[in-house]
């Protein structure tokens, strides 16, 4: 009797089990977004370009020249730019006039986010350091994608945290760095080096102006190290760029 019982329960127990797998699967209520996939079927890292490029409205693409304006300080602060090819400067200008560099963002970049944060007017000018394509959304849709795209809420969260370290780190390095600790690893960081992703040995090569302005010191000084970064074999000049070499970072490292 006991076992006749038994035999009943697990034949009801295995009907619900195959009942539940009959059942359709509930699709999950998050949009997936498009990815391309890597050789071998393995899946390719999350670009927020694919799902800008998704946005039919509020967005606008342009070209812009080397030193072109994007934006200047003291202007409207209502959108956010994503730089789909190129690079550009951000640059301060004091009361009194004088111009300082504040960051060089390379492709991929976000910038412009203050306004997500509620900041009226830009603090800063926003300028092409070479021929560069640039993504506009308006702050309303970059508000909206946000809030309906998990995955590019992370990966943008996820940027603004290693720019505010690599912000840090800056600081630092100008406050306790030589100049020609500075430089190196500016041009360490222009190459990639030590990032998450594959170096770029080869950058578009820098006025001297410009590399003064971003570290802090004169020309002359910048040009003074340079050649002696090119007499050690620690960067090559190929063109009209600039061959990094990993050795440069014996620079850095060193007391």
């Amino acid at each position: 009797m006991v076992s006749k019982h038994i035999d009943v329960l697990k034949k009801r127990t295995k009907d619900r089990h195959e009942t539940r797998e009959s059942l359709p699967q509930e699709s999950s209520p998050l949009v997936k977004l498009p990815s391309a996939k890597k050789p071998h079927g393995e899946a390719a890292e999350f670009d927020p370009q694919l799902l800008l490029t998704r946005l039919s409205s509020a967005k606008t693409t342009q070209a812009y020249r080397p030193g072109e304006a994007v934006f200047s300080q003291g202007g409207k602060a209502d959108a956010v730019f994503y730089i789909q090819s190129g690079e550009v400067k951000l640059t301060v200008v004091s009361k009194s006039g004088k111009e300082a560099v504040v960051a060089l963002l390379l492709e991929g970049s976000f910038f412009g986010e203050g306004c997500l944060a509620g900041q009226p007017l830009h603090m800063a000018t926003a300028s092409a350091a070479q021929q560069s394509t640039i993504v506009r959304v308006e702050k309303v849709a970059m508000v909206a994608l946000l809030h309906q795209q998990p995955e590019f809420a992370e990966h943008f969260l996820a940027y603004l945290l290693s720019r505010n370290i690599r912000m840090e780190a800056d600081l630092v390095d100008h406050l306790f760095n030589s100049s020609e600790k500075r430089l190196a690893r500016l041009l360490l960081l222009m190459a990639n080096f030590g990032q998450e992703s594959k170096p770029i040995p080869l950058i578009a090569k820098m006025s001297q102006e410009t590399l003064a302005e971003m570290i802090g010191t004169t020309r002359s000084r910048v040009s003074f190290f340079m050649n002696r970064f090119r007499e050690m074999g620690f960067i090559e000049y190929n063109g009209g760029k600039v061959n990094v070499h990993s050795s440069l970072v014996s620079v850095v490292l060193h007391d």
